[in-house]
């Protein structure tokens, strides 16, 4: 049974949290388009094995406050967000798990604010250099308009189409053994441009439907409800987020378990591998046969990893 949620006030907004069990404080930070329901099967698991897991919907998804402006969404005001939880909860500092767009936020906290970090464990999405140039601009030329990403910052389409049939863009986007990377790598260039549009738009999808119809429901109802625009902020802000890493130190020196997937397309074997130089405390695990949506695709080895890993660690 996923927990009902309580409401706490954080930097400004009304934040959603579920919590379940009691012990050490691990807080699970969800990604796009996700929300903390994403984490239903690490925070039985964690609670079970004597810790306090903690998941918000964090800010522009589900039941927490969808701010109307595109500078509401801000690295500084989500790293805000975090501190606000953990004020909320009377917790100093605590273990932090990320997937998607929360591991990213959170190795952006890593570099700017990690006082309050005690670990992390990173799902999918590896530490990346700061490149020389704007992300968006190398997308744009590498990738062009129908990338999602650059889609995204040109207009509101995403916007408006997603949120026509949520029940159909979850059943499009959240799906199993669509693609292995060794299929992926063999594509040409052209085929290679990920499109939420264009996935959307096939008349058939490829491989298996991840969710049951009970939890694809769960995610409809809440982006029937938020829509999706507080969620696509978040992207809106790239370059923003990377001039604000201007000058920053990108090492990080807090104990990492990533946990990664070999069949995740939009990560390369390689933007894993050059990560180890920046975070010196790092173990890297790959999940066979997974895609993007890890901890909902294979939860009982995700679940394994992150519980040996923090018994490991104390």
């Amino acid at each position: 049974m996923f927990p009902e949620p309580r409401f706490i006030d954080s930097n400004g907004i009304r934040m959603a949290v579920y919590e379940q069990g009691e012990g050490p404080a691990v807080i699970l930070l969800h990604g796009f388009p996700e929300l903390a329901f994403s984490w239903r099967h690490q925070i039985k698991a964690l609670a079970q094995a004597g810790y306090r897991a903690i998941a918000p919907d964090q800010r522009g998804y589900g039941k927490t406050t969808v701010p109307p402006n595109v500078i509401d969404y801000r690295v500084e005001e989500l790293i805000a967000d975090v501190n606000g939880l953990l004020d909320a909860l009377a917790l100093q500092s605590a273990v932090f798990i990320g997937h998607d767009w929360g591991a990213i936020l959170l190795w952006q906290m890593a570099m700017l604010a990690p006082a309050r970090i005690d670990k992390l464990i990173m799902l999918n999405i590896p530490h990346y250099p700061r490149p020389p140039e704007d992300p968006v601009t190398i997308w744009r030329r590498r990738f062009g308009k129908d990338f999602y990403i650059v889609n995204f910052l040109d207009s509101d389409e995403a916007d408006r189409v997603f949120a026509r049939d949520t029940s159909h863009f979850f059943d499009a986007t959240m799906r199993h053994k669509q693609l292995s990377r060794e299929m992926f790598d063999k594509l040409p260039a052209e085929r290679k441009v990920i499109s939420l549009l264009h996935a959307l738009a096939k008349d058939t999808q490829s491989g298996e439907a991840l969710l049951s119809e009970e939890e694809r429901d769960y995610y409809a109802s809440a982006f029937s409800a938020s829509g999706f625009t507080g969620a696509i902020n978040w992207y809106r802000n790239w370059k923003h987020n990377w001039e604000v890493l201007e000058g920053v130190d990108h090492t990080i020196d807090i104990p990492t378990l990533f946990i990664g997937a070999v069949d995740d397309l939009v990560i390369a074997p390689e933007h894993i591998e050059a990560m180890r130089p920046l975070v010196p405390d790092l173990e890297i695990h790959m999940l066979e046969d997974c895609g993007h949506w890890s901890q909902q695709e294979r939860p009982d080895d995700v679940n394994r990893l992150i519980l040996d890993w923090l018994i490991e660690r104390g």
